[in-house]
């Protein structure tokens, strides 16, 4: 089983792949795994991905999400599989409410670009 760490790593890089445009994008966001009796808080700053065990002081944006959701979105996810994580609550996020916008729009129109190469 990859580390906790690996994990996040993965996921940050697929979701980047799937959405190029945030690739570039400068952020420093705070992740909160909950599991049962037991949270972990990450600290991660992108580009560069760098990741730390640690209370983020600096964070633009937090994330909380299930462990097991989590998990199974880092090995598998896709940008739908967020979306849809988002939508019924398995995923929250608070913040900077203009970079949580941001994000939302840049995604939004991968998703439609996505659809169109589709139809092509």
């Amino acid at each position: 089983m990859a580390s906790t760490a690996d994990l996040i790593r993965t996921a940050v890089e697929r979701f980047q792949e799937e959405v190029p445009a945030l690739g570039k994008l400068k952020l420093v966001f705070g992740l909160e795994l909950k599991a049962k009796h037991d949270i972990q808080l990450y600290r991660v700053e992108v580009p560069g991905m760098k990741i730390t065990k640690d209370l983020a002081q600096d964070e633009r944006v937090l994330v909380e999400i299930d462990r097991p959701v989590f998990n199974q979105l880092a090995e598998k996810g896709t940008i739908r599989s967020y979306r849809k994580a988002v939508e019924t609550g398995h995923i929250k996020a608070s913040g900077d409410s203009n970079v949580l916008k941001l994000i939302a729009q840049v995604v939004e129109r991968q998703e439609e670009r996505a659809k169109l190469r589709k139809v092509h």
